[in-house]
C-alpha cells in the first residue's frame, strides 16, 4: 500500500491498543508509484506528529522514513534504529483521561463556561 494512503487513525489506533512505537516506510519522494503519495505522507506526518505530541506521546515512538526495495541494508539498519529508540523510551504509559468539567452545580461543561 503507498504511504499516501495511511490513515492518520490506522496510527492513533496503534498507539491506543498499545504499540509502543510507530514506523512508516515508503519510497523516496519523486519515486512514487502513484506520483504525489509520499509526498501526502510527508505533510499527514508532521501534522500526526504535532497531534502525538500533544497526547504526550514522545518525539522518537513515531516515524516516517524512505527505503526502496533495493535498500535491504537500510531497511534493516532503520528498523534496528526504531527498535533501540523504542525500546529505549520504554512501555508507552497512557496519559490520564482528562476531565471534561469539575462539577459545579449542574456539572457540564455549558455550566461551567456560563456561569
Amino acid at each position: 500500500m503507498c504511504t499516501g494512503r495511511i490513515d492518520p487513525q490506522f496510527v492513533l489506533k496503534a498507539f491506543e491498543k498499545g504499540a509502543d512505537g510507530v514506523l512508516i516506510l515508503g519510497c523516496h519522494p519523486g519515486d512514487c508509484h502513484y506520483r504525489e503519495g509520499n509526498y501526502n505522507a510527508l505533510r499527514r506526518f508532521h501534522l500526526l506528529k504535532k497531534m502525538l505530541d500533544q497526547f504526550g506521546i514522545e518525539d522518537g515512538r513515531f516515524r516516517l522514513d524512505w527505503v526502496s526495495a533495493s535498500e535491504a541494508e537500510k531497511f534493516v539498519g532503520v528498523i534496528n534504529d526504531m527498535v533501540k529508540k523504542v525500546k529505549a523510551l520504554g512501555p508507552l504509559k497512557p496519559a490520564p483521561p482528562l476531565p471534561l468539567s469539575k462539577k459545579k452545580g449542574r456539572g457540564d461543561i455549558q455550566a461551567e463556561a456560563h456561569g
